[in-house]
């Protein structure tokens, strides 16, 4: 069985109605993103950026996987599938993808700000985290998402994904957010990449590659016809 990497971005979820900041001038739902996805922001406010989560998850309550998302599971029929994302929220678990890794974190999981190894994912009914709320060892849980200026955990397992791709496959990502836009020059040299979004993307100076200037849900239809 073939092995096909799926790289998807802010894009893929866009659909189901949840806003990105780099669509208006690094305001995250209003909040300036040094505010609540930077260290710095949790130091000086963690309060407010307890508060900024708890909307995001309630947010996350009300919308569902799109097409896009359901499409990509039909691949696993035939495909080893990977799908490597740098959403936060979890529609791709929810549509039925068997194999999912976060490179920015999860919404809907909390850590401990000193035993960050103690992560806890919440229940709808605990969507709500205040401060006080806390690991067994005593330390204040803080969203289970990679801020700016934080390292990438995952970057590593999914370079060696990506390095035995035989199809690698972009879905609304911009290709300007590092590390993950470097991963395309991971991508086997022989493996045909596929770019799915609506604008003009930087693409990669590299035979075999082919953008499809769509939106996600109709993006992933094309996709399923051509593979």
């Amino acid at each position: 069985m073939k092995k096909l990497v799926v790289l998807t971005g802010a894009g893929m979820s866009a659909e189901s109605g949840l806003s990105t900041f780099r669509d208006s001038n690094g305001l995250w739902e209003n909040y300036p993103v040094q505010q609540v996805a930077t260290p710095e922001g949790w130091k000086k406010n963690p309060e407010l950026v307890l508060k900024f989560y708890n909307m995001l998850r309630k947010q996350l309550l009300k919308v569902k996987p799109n097409d896009g998302h359901k499409g990509l599971v039909e691949l696993e029929k035939k495909y080893d599938t990977c799908i490597v994302t740098q959403n936060v929220d979890n529609l791709h678990e929810r549509a039925g993808s068997s194999n999912v890794i976060h490179l920015h974190g999860e919404l809907i999981k909390v850590r401990g700000i000193v035993h960050g190894e103690f992560i806890k994912e919440l229940k709808p009914e605990e969507y709500e985290v205040k401060m006080g709320d806390c690991t067994p060892f005593g330390d204040q849980f803080r969203p289970h998402i990679v801020w700016f200026g934080e390292d990438v955990p995952m970057m590593d397992k999914v370079i060696l994904k990506t390095e035995k791709a035989d199809i690698f496959v972009v879905i609304g990502s911009s290709l300007v957010v590092y590390p993950a836009a470097a991963l395309i020059n991971f991508v086997p040299t022989n493996a045909p990449i596929y770019v799915i979004d609506p604008k003009d993307v930087s693409l990669p100076s590299r035979p075999n590659v082919h953008h499809l200037k769509m939106k996600a849900s109709e993006g992933v239809r094309k996709l399923l016809e051509i593979l």
